[in-house]
């Protein structure tokens, strides 16, 4: 077939009986020790990059109490902002998995003056229930704070209009507290966990 030009339009496009492409060539990490080496703006995040496992507990004005476990997995590809990818799972009584619970991935970006990282960040989130969260926050030390900058929702999810959530290292493992406004109720206490890292 002839390629596609101005004088043929209709044309196929070069690339669609082109021959097919390896497998992505680019190395994303979760350990600091192999993969890309990490942009120096990341080095105030640093310790987060791994991948954390651990317990938690769960509520709101709403619903009942509950016990969880999660697994977060915080890696990087040589650019100036971290994945994050986070997977959930109710536990019973026994600790014994019940179901799948709450996922999220995005991304955890460093504000930047030029070159150089601020302690400003900014994360943007996304959950498969149809909410989408754009945070800002700030860096101080190995503590990592954000707040809804923006909420975002399909049509048929529910009602999430602010959140906050306040993150730290501490003695080595990963501790968060999130705190939502959803479904008519002001923020409150939702969700708070402590993870240990298992690889990074």
């Amino acid at each position: 077939m002839s390629a596609r030009s101005d004088d043929n339009p209709l044309a196929p496009p070069p690339w669609l009986n082109a021959p097919p492409v390896e497998a992505y060539p680019f190395e994303e990490s979760h350990d600091l020790r192999v993969g890309p080496k990490l942009h120096p703006t990341l080095d105030g995040l640093l310790p987060y990059i791994g991948v954390w496992r651990g317990r938690g507990r769960g509520g709101f004005p709403t619903i009942e109490d509950f016990d969880f476990a999660q697994e977060i997995r915080i890696s990087h590809d040589g650019r100036p902002f971290l994945h994050y990818e986070s997977r959930a799972w109710i536990l019973d009584e026994q600790s014994r998995p019940v179901r799948p619970a709450g996922r999220e991935v995005g991304w955890w970006r460093p504000v930047l003056d030029g070159d150089r990282a601020t302690d400003e960040l900014e994360a943007l989130l996304t959950t498969p229930t149809g909410v989408m969260e754009l945070h800002v926050g700030r860096r101080k030390g190995t503590q990592v704070e954000f707040v809804t900058d923006a909420v975002v929702r399909t049509s048929t999810a529910k009602e999430v209009t602010a959140g906050h959530r306040l993150f730290g290292i501490v003695e080595g493992a990963l501790l968060y507290a999130q705190d939502m406004a959803a479904v008519g109720q002001p923020l409150s206490p939702h969700l708070s966990a402590r993870l240990i890292r298992v690889a990074g």
